[in-house]
């Protein structure tokens, strides 16, 4: 995850689709993609944090039509994916890697590749996304910010997602909730559409997933997706906590016009 949203390229296909969980490395994945694939990769965190509202706006009717499950409203989400996707080679993170069946009957012939991670170390990542103090605080803090007060009722309905998928406790994801996602990709995706890859490994097992040439002298992409994170829930909480001052700085001013007349 950066602070840059992607932009789409008119035409381009959908060749890739990311099925790693979060904090598996998506954010080096997005990156590589974007120098293998002729076309820029949609990564999820990036583009609902750093896009316009729209993005965020849309994934969050796309996870409620998820929840309701019906024909109709299937038929509503897979119009707003393919609304959102347009003109991007590459999706990647959440919410679409929970979404795979859906975006495999949109784009039947995109490779599925899942980013996969140590479970243990997954899990102490997660722990740091998982706090309720810090959910009610950004819901203040993200109040005032365009598109990303938004944000809490994201996370609502992705937990809401998640709970009903992995049959875990929101708040509690860990290993568990890893394995159920591979078993889950497994049991979802045809086995020669399905590839397994590990960011540490580099240019040469995803080129040959992807039928590409390793790129001559460029070192693979190392993005750390939890300072990524961090730099930006910092830079929306600042602008939250300035739009705030600025709203109590203007009641305190008109409170003091106000005594001043009296």
């Amino acid at each position: 995850m950066g602070q840059t949203a992607s932009t789409p390229k008119p035409g381009a296909e959908m060749e890739v689709i990311g099925a790693g969980l979060p904090r598996t490395g998506t954010s080096s994945f997005s990156a590589a993609l974007d120098v293998l694939l002729d076309g820029p990769t949609y990564h999820g965190g990036t583009q609902i944090c750093a896009g316009p509202s729209i993005e965020i706006k849309s994934w969050i009717r796309v996870l409620q039509c998820w929840l309701k499950g019906d024909a109709a409203s299937r038929n509503t989400l897979k119009a707003i994916i393919r609304a959102r996707l347009d003109g991007y080679s590459a999706v990647t993170d959440c919410p679409c890697c929970q979404l795979v069946p859906e975006l495999l009957e949109i784009y039947p012939n995109a490779k599925v590749i899942c980013t996969t991670r140590d479970p243990i170390t997954w899990e102490e990542s997660m722990n740091t996304l998982q706090s309720t103090a810090m959910k009610a605080f950004l819901r203040a803090a993200l109040f005032l910010v365009p598109g990303m007060r938004h944000f809490p009722d994201y996370g609502d309905a992705l937990g809401a997602q998640w709970m009903r998928m992995y049959a875990i406790n929101a708040g509690s994801h860990g290993r568990t909730t890893y394995a159920r996602h591979m078993e889950w990709l497994k049991a979802n995706v045809p086995e020669d559409r399905l590839v397994f890859f590990d960011v540490k490994d580099g240019w040469e097992p995803l080129c040959k997933a992807l039928g590409k040439d390793v790129p001559k002298d460029v070192p693979f992409p190392r993005v750390n997706d939890a300072e990524a994170l961090q730099r930006v829930a910092q830079y929306h909480i600042r602008r939250g906590i300035r739009r705030w001052a600025m709203v109590f700085g203007a009641l305190a001013a008109v409170g003091i016009a106000i005594y001043a007349r009296q």
